[in-house]
This record gives C-alpha cells, structure tokens and sequence, in this order.
C-alpha cells in the first residue's frame, strides 16, 4: 500500500466526518510515516520539524486577524455600511429598483474584494455589512444566492490573483511548497498564471448576475434581523484607519512580508491612539483567535506535508500514475485539478490544500513534462478549487452568517450549490485549459 495513499485517505474521510481538520492532518500524516515505514518516533520528530515550514503563514494571518479587528473598532466598516445604505436608500422605490439593486450588488462586491487585499479584514466585514441590508434586499426581492455568489468571489479571486494582502500570503505558499517539492519558481509568475483560472471566475460570477439568480425571490419580511451593535467612528478615526491601510500595504509591499505589514498597520492605530492603549490587548487576542484555526491547519499541513515527502513513496506514487495514464497530459492535468477540488472540500482551507498537494503534484508534473508555468496554473488552481463550495470554508460559512441573520438562507442550498456550480466548475475548466495552452 502506498503511504501517500493511505495518509491523504484518513486525512479527507476524517475530514468529511466532520472531525477537526487538524487532528485528521496529524492522524493522517501518522498513519502515513507506519505505513511508509519511518516508524512512531521518526514519524513524530519528523512532522515536529515539519510544522516550522507553516509557522509564517500562522503568524501572517495571526497578526492580520489582530489588523482586522483593530481597523473594525476605529468604525470604518460601519462608514462603508452608512455609505452603502444612503446610495440604495431604505425602501424599495420601484423607479429605483433595478439602480438600487445594481449598487448593492456593486457595493457587496466591492467591499468583499477589498477585504482580500485593500482592506485586509477577511470576512470581519460581513456580520457588520450585511444583516442591516436585509431589509433592503428583502423588499426588493433580491434573490439572496446571487449576493452569496458574488461575497464568495470577492473572497476567494482576489487572494488568487493578487499579491497583496492575504493573496501575498496564497501566493508564498505556492512558491514555498513547490521549491520544497523539486522545481523553484519566480513569485513574479504566480499573478500571469492564475489569471486564466480567475477569468473563469469571472465568468462564473457575470452568469450568476445576469442570468443564474436575476429574477426577483420572495422572503418573509416579518422575520426579525439580528444586527450587530454599532461602532461610533469619527473624521480622526478614519483619516487614522485610511493611514495605517497604507502603511500596512507600503511596509509590506517594501519588505515583501505580510508579517510587518500588518504590525506596520497595528503600530499605527495604537500610537496614535486611535485604539484605547486599555483595550488593545484584548482586540489584538481577539483577533488573533479569529484567524488562529486556519493558521493551525496551516501548521500542520506543514508537518502532513514534510511525512509524506520524507516517506519515499511519494516517487513511487508518481512513477505508478504517469505510467497509469501513459504520459497522458490532458488526463493527468484534469485528475490534479479533481484531486485539489477533494481535498479542499474536506478540509476547507486552500491554503492548508497547497502543502499537501504540491508534493505529489510537482514532482507528477516534472515527470510528464509540464513548463514551470503550467505547473503553477496547476497547483494553484488545483489549491484554490474547493474553497468556494466547501460546507467548512470561511468563503462560505461567512456569507451565510450574515445572509441568515433572520433564519432564511440555508447553508448548504443557498451558499455552498451556487458558488459550487459557478466557480469550480469554470475553475476546473479554465485551469485545464490555461495548463494545456502554456
């Protein structure tokens, strides 16, 4: 039995249990070293080292939580919601229907596009943004599947596409992962390359806008809506949040380090008081738990990474399915691409997918003979299909957070079905094709 195999296995069916993702990565990942024959202590010392490789990635998306939040208490987000809701008004005026419901539709967009890379605060902004829109999209009958779609795009092909913010840190992961598992690349390449995946998210995104969900849907406006409080914000709050935006953006983007990024941004908003010295420790924690799940998962997809390589039978893996398919590049492309979309799904992270996939991809991809190019359209593609679709992912659970605030969006039927079929689907399509091209 092939180790490889038999690790990944454990790993998706604890996963699709519903058991924690990082307790199937560390069984997953045992079960793997016995069966490759490393034994119980080299298993353990080995994934022990392993986990250093995702300790950046943890303390990025740590500090980036502790960003978020901070930016969140200066009142920006609500600024944006006051904004959003002065532009479409507060009832449904049938002369401005198709208006209203275009600059909602534009707005959510935005925002959620923002939160990637601009504004990096994640999903922070939904329980903030959406709830108080409710009413507003209720009365005009704006189909609330259509405002999933397009939260999931703006919180998914930004990251893909852009080296900025959360899109720097997708972006080291790919570069990282692939150097470890055999072929160095240029971080420069990763945007040229997943643009041909996020155009058929585009696409994805203009059928669910214009054709999918555009007829008018009907909900209960009796239901309550629970909305959050609100944060009070002044002109000095945030001329202050707008400054350390961009110094957060600027140290980063100097350094190339997401880490001193987000400490830039924190550094700013403490000393100038525009968050009380008295509670900044708090909204730093709390932050931080806020993206701690994923920077675990990240760490030990590290370890579950560096188990595999070091059992050997990740060559033997790859020498058995290139002779399988007979050097057979179309079929081989289109099972990684399907391979990615399992694993994402089950654990629901694409940042945790590419650690465990690059090390049986790039070495697949040396074999049958793909360009540096190809491969990183592979991998990335291959990392980032599953996250919108996936029942665990943050792509996913965040919309329907606010979308439910009054009990009528359901989960699995109204957020994870449409961002499925709208952006996997076109993802798959695009990156086999872009893999075929280059």
């Amino acid at each position: 039995m092939n180790a490889v195999v038999i690790a990944v296995l454990i790993m998706l069916i604890l996963s699709l249990l519903r058991v924690n993702v990082v307790f199937a990565l560390i069984a997953g990942a045992l079960a793997g070293g016995l069966v490759g024959g490393l034994g119980l202590n080299e298993t353990v010392t080995i994934f022990s080292d392993g986990i250093s490789g995702g300790a950046n990635i943890a303390l990025s998306y740590a500090l980036l939580g502790g960003f978020a939040v901070a930016i969140s208490y200066t009142g920006i987000p609500n600024l944006l919601v006051d904004f959003v809701l002065k532009m479409v008004g507060r009832n449904g005026d049938s002369k401005k229907k198709k208006l209203s419901k275009a600059l909602i539709v534009f707005a959510i967009l935005i925002m959620a596009c923002f939160s990637q890379n601009v504004i990096p605060i994640h999903i922070a902004f939904i329980p903030i943004l959406i709830p108080p829109l409710l009413k507003v999209m209720t009365e005009l009958e704006i189909d609330r599947r259509l405002i999933a779609t397009v939260i999931t795009f703006g919180l998914t092909a930004p990251y893909i596409l852009l080296p900025v913010g959360f899109g720097l840190q997708f972006h080291e992961v790919i570069a990282q992962n692939m150097d470890r598992s055999g072929m160095a690349i240029s971080m420069g390449d990763i945007p040229k390359a997943m643009l041909f995946p996020v155009g058929g998210m585009v696409l994805g995104l203009l059928i669910a806008v214009f054709f999918s969900y555009r007829k008018p849907r009907q909900y209960d406006e009796s239901k309550e809506v629970v909305v959050e409080e609100e944060v009070e914000y002044s002109k000095r709050a945030m001329i202050l949040a707008g400054i350390s935006i961009i110094a957060a953006l600027a140290v980063q983007l100097l350094l190339g380090s997401m880490i001193f990024g987000a400490l830039a941004g924190i550094a700013v908003l403490y000393v100038s008081g525009a968050v009380n010295w008295k509670e900044a420790d708090g909204l730093l924690n709390d932050g931080m738990k806020m993206m701690a799940f994923i920077g675990f998962v990240m760490i030990a997809a590290s370890g579950f990474a560096a188990v595999l390589t070091e059992t050997g039978d990740v060559e033997s893996l790859v020498k058995g399915t290139a002779d399988a398919i007979g050097g057979n590049k179309a079929l081989a492309a289109l099972l990684m691409l399907l391979v990615g979309l399992v694993v994402t799904m089950g654990i629901g992270s694409s940042f945790a997918t590419i650690p465990i996939i690059a090390a049986i991809f790039v070495p697949l991809c040396m074999e049958l003979g793909f360009s540096e190019f190809a491969t990183i359209i592979i991998v990335g593609t291959a990392g980032a299909l599953g996250d919108a679709g996936s029942p665990a992912s943050d792509s996913t659970l965040g919309p329907t957070a606010g979308l439910n605030a009054d009990g009528q969006h359901n989960h699995i039927w109204d957020t994870c079905v449409p961002t499925f079929l709208h952006y996997n689907i076109p993802l798959v399509a695009f990156g086999w094709i872009a893999a075929m091209i280059f």
